[in-house]
């Protein structure tokens, strides 16, 4: 069973989203929501019955103005949001997962794993962790690495903690949805190639993160990140135009009501920008890949309070909208 979403007002930033969702006993289609929940069926508006999220991102330039047009059109065909199953809102051929890109996070990473024998004041610490975080800034390049579309779930869906996983983490991250193929491409082309944002929440079973029976390998992110179910994403593909600068949006994450990560995306180390042109200069990003950004402080390591039956995660972005998932036992199913 899925957590519903709450209250249907001020949904996300801007006269349209782009949504993926489902009549019940129906096939899914792409969706125009406008901020009053209201829904426009895009297959008959664009007249091709076959189209797919993914498929209206493969034409974005030309398409983008065309669903501008019809967010304003009082005689376009509208239903209400709330017949509807929201699903994540797209299916990427590719997603591409950040690490340690928060300033604050980073340093409180840095603070609590001190060297043995270094009984140096936190302050002193915590300074030295800030200079290493403005060099890296400057001089050195993202982390970024590979996650599985399979991990994807939607915005409302349950979340499946696997009885494999001990320490399962949550991370909320601001997610660039690309709209043009990108290769190769400059920092300052690199936001031309994003069509829009959403919210992810890429979770982590801490437990195993690391290869302990192959120390030397260092990170095993195909185990601890890529279960079913482990990124839930969404709702909405909120356009960039309608967003603006990403460079100081509200991320919050609450568990079971209490706020556990409330962050701006102005403490993120490599920018959206940085991040979608590091990862093209290696791969070729395709309409409809994600980027996520990294996650801020807050994560359930730092509060000593791992996910477990039965929590609910209340994750929003500032102009992107909310997503709430529960969490359920492998076993409890």
């Amino acid at each position: 069973m899925s957590v519903k979403p709450e209250a249907a007002s001020a949904l996300f930033a801007g006269p349209f989203a782009l949504a993926t969702l489902s009549a019940p006993e129906g096939s899914v289609f792409p969706a125009l929501v406008t901020p009053d929940a209201q829904v426009m069926d895009l297959r008959s508006a664009l007249a091709d019955t076959g189209l797919s999220m993914r498929g209206l991102l493969d034409d974005w330039d030309a398409v983008a103005p065309r669903l501008a047009a019809l967010a304003v059109d009082d005689a376009a065909a509208r239903r209400p949001l709330a017949e509807f199953r929201v699903h994540a809102p797209v299916e990427p051929r590719q997603v591409f997962q950040s690490g340690a890109n928060y300033r604050q996070h980073v340093i409180d990473l840095h603070v609590a794993h001190r060297a043995p024998g270094d009984d140096r004041p936190e302050e002193e610490r915590r300074a030295e962790a800030a200079e290493i975080m403005d060099r890296r800034a400057a001089e050195d390049l993202p982390y970024v690495f590979i996650g599985l579309p399979s991990a994807i779930t939607g915005p409302y869906d349950d979340v499946v903690l696997p009885s494999w996983a001990e320490k399962p983490d949550w991370e909320l991250e601001l997610a660039a949805v690309i709209g043009r193929p990108a290769h190769r491409v400059s920092v300052e082309e690199a936001l031309d190639h994003v069509a829009g944002y959403t919210i992810a929440n890429d979770l982590t079973d801490r437990a195993t993160v690391f290869r302990r029976d192959m120390p030397q390998i260092g990170t095993d992110w195909l185990r601890s990140k890529n279960a079913p179910g482990f990124t839930p994403l969404g709702p909405w593909i909120v356009p960039a135009a309608s967003v603006g600068d990403t460079g100081d949006l509200r991320l919050t994450l609450k568990l079971n009501g209490e706020t556990m990560q409330d962050e701006s995306t102005r403490d993120m180390i490599f920018d959206v920008a940085r991040m979608v042109s590091y990862a093209s200069q290696t791969a070729r990003l395709l309409p409809g890949d994600l980027v996520l950004s990294g996650s801020p402080a807050g994560n359930g390591m730092h509060w000593g309070r791992l996910l477990r039956d039965g929590d609910v995660m209340d994750a929003s972005i500032t102009g992107l909208g909310a997503q709430r998932t529960r969490c359920v036992a492998e076993a409890a199913r």
